[in-house]
C-alpha cells in the first residue's frame, strides 16, 4: 500500500490498511482510529432536509452566505449553550470544520504583512495540519503536555512576540487528548490574541462533550467554556458532524465575531477590492472555493439547531453515549497494563468521551501501533497529532456492542501476549 512507516499514516491510510486485513484475514477487527459519528442522525434534521427536497430546493443555488434561517437559529443556538451574542450576519455554513479551517487560515495568512505563520495548539486533529502544508501557508506546533495553567502564557509568548504569528488554531475538548482548556488558560489565550493581534480559531466540533458538567439546559449555566469571553480576535467552528451525527451531509458553520466581521485590512482592500474580513470570507475566499452549502443540508441544521434551543431535541443527552462507551473501554485497556498519556486537566482527571489516549510501558509509537495491528486493533499514532509523546489515539464511536467490547479485551490480552513474550 505504500506505507514503510506505520506511525506516519494518516488517519484514512490507517482505516484502509486495517481494512485490507481485515479481508485477508477474514477476522473482525476492533476500529479505533476513525472519528466517525456512532449514534444514528438526528431525525429532526433528516425530516427537515426531505422536507426542503420535496420543496423543490435542489434546483436552485444557495446563497453563500447562508439561508436567513439557518443563520438566525444558529445564532440562538451560539448564546444557548455558548452564551455568546453574535450577530448572524457572521454566521456562515461551510462544507463542514474543515472547509471552515482551510478557509479561515487562508484569510488569515494575507491579512498583515509579516503575519504569514499558522501557530497549532497541539495534540490536535492531524488533518488541520496538513492544511497549510497543502496551502503553502507557514506553520508552527507545539505539544501543550507540559504547558498548562500559567505555563501557556510564557509558551504562546515565546511565538506571539515575534510578530509573524497570523492565527492560532486548536480543538476544545481536545481531538485526540480530550483535555479541556481551563477558563484560566482560555482567558490567557484571549489576552495574548488581543494584544498581539492574533485571531484564535476555536474547535468547537465536540461541543458540550465535556461530561463532568451538564451542559444540556438551553440558556442556563453551565455553557460551553470559549476564547470568545476574552477577545474579540475570534472564529468559531461549530460541525454538524459530532453534534448532531449528521457527518455525511457535510455541513458546519463558522462564526466570526461581530468586531473581527466588520474590521477592514488594507492588504485585502489591495489584493480583492473588499476591505471587510467577513465580506472577503464569504464573496472572495468561500465563493471561489465551493459556490455554498448544500441546500437542503442547511434546512437540516437550521432545524436541528431550532429543535436544541427550543427544547424538544436533547442532543447532549443523545452525546452521553460516547462517555459510557469511553468509561468501559478505559477500564479493558487499563486491565491489559495501558495508561492514560493526556489524564488530567490540571488536577481533574479528563472526562469520559468521543476519545482518549493510552500508551503500553516504553514502546515507541511505531512498535505499539505494529504490535497493536498484528492483534487485530485498528488505532492512529500520537505523533500524528503533533504530540511528543508515545501511544495512540483511542475513538470510541465504533464500540457499539457487547460483542465490540469483548473483542477489544480480546485483542488487548493478545497484544500483552505478544509483546511480553519478546521481552
Amino acid at each position: 500500500m505504500g506505507i514503510d512507516d506505520i506511525s506516519r499514516t494518516t488517519i484514512r491510510q490507517c482505516s484502509m490498511l486495517g481494512s485490507a486485513l481485515e479481508a485477508e484475514s477474514g477476522q473482525k477487527f476492533s476500529h479505533l482510529e476513525f472519528g466517525v459519528p456512532g449514534i444514528p442522525a438526528c431525525p429532526i434534521g433528516i425530516e427537515a432536509q426531505k422536507k426542503a427536497l420535496d420543496a423543490g430546493v435542489p434546483s436552485s443555488y444557495p446563497s453563500v452566505q447562508g439561508i436567513p434561517e439557518l443563520k438566525r437559529n444558529a445564532a440562538r443556538f451560539v448564546k444557548a449553550f455558548i452564551d455568546i451574542d453574535i450577530d448572524p450576519q457572521g454566521i456562515v455554513p461551510t462544507v463542514g470544520s474543515m472547509q471552515g479551517s482551510m478557509t479561515s487560515i487562508l484569510e488569515c495568512s494575507q491579512l498583515q504583512p509579516g503575519k504569514d505563520t499558522i501557530l497549532y495548539i497541539c495534540p490536535g486533529f492531524s488533518a488541520h495540519g496538513r492544511q497549510p502544508d497543502l496551502l503553502g501557508i507557514k506553520n508552527i506546533f507545539f505539544d501543550i503536555y507540559e504547558y498548562r495553567a500559567e505555563k501557556l502564557r510564557d509558551k504562546l509568548e515565546s511565538y506571539f512576540s515575534q510578530g509573524n504569528i497570523a492565527a492560532i488554531l486548536y480543538s476544545n475538548p481536545n481531538n485526540p487528548a480530550w483535555i479541556c482548556l481551563t477558563e484560566e488558560e482560555l482567558q490567557i489565550i484571549g489576552e495574548l490574541a488581543t494584544k498581539y493581534d492574533v485571531i484564535v480559531l476555536e474547535d468547537m466540533a465536540y461541543l458540550c462533550m465535556d461530561f463532568r458538567k451538564d451542559m444540556s439546559v438551553p440558556f442556563e449555566p453551565p455553557f460551553q467554556s470559549t476564547v470568545a469571553r476574552y477577545t474579540d480576535n475570534y472564529i468559531l467552528l461549530l460541525s454538524g458532524s459530532k453534534i448532531f451525527s449528521y457527518a455525511g451531509e457535510r455541513i458546519a458553520i463558522v462564526c466570526i465575531s461581530d468586531k473581527l466581521y466588520h474590521r477592514e485590512y488594507p492588504q485585502l482592500k489591495e489584493k480583492w477590492r473588499i476591505a471587510k474580513f467577513g465580506d472577503n470570507f464569504i464573496l472572495n475566499y468561500l465563493y471561489v472555493n465551493t459556490s455554498g452549502v448544500s441546500h437542503s443540508a442547511q434546512y437540516a441544521l437550521s432545524a436541528m439547531f431550532e429543535a436544541s434551543v427550543d427544547g424538544r431535541y436533547n442532543f447532549v443527552k443523545e452525546l452521553r453515549n460516547y462517555g459510557l462507551r469511553a468509561h468501559r473501554s478505559r477500564q479493558i485497556f487499563d486491565d491489559n497494563g495501558f495508561h492514560l498519556v493526556y489524564d488530567k486537566d490540571m488536577e481533574q482527571t479528563i472526562s469520559d468521551g468521543f476519545f482518549y489516549t493510552v500508551t503500553y510501558k516504553d514502546l515507541s509509537n511505531r512498535d505499539l501501533l505494529e504490535a497493536l495491528l498484528r492483534c487485530g486493533i485498528i488505532a492512529i499514532p500520537l505523533n500524528t497529532t503533533g504530540s511528543g509523546q508515545s501511544g495512540i489515539r483511542v475513538c470510541v464511536s465504533r464500540l457499539l456492542s457487547d460483542e465490540d467490547f469483548r473483542l477489544l479485551d480480546s485483542h488487548l490480552k493478545m497484544f500483552v501476549q505478544l509483546v511480553e513474550g519478546g521481552r
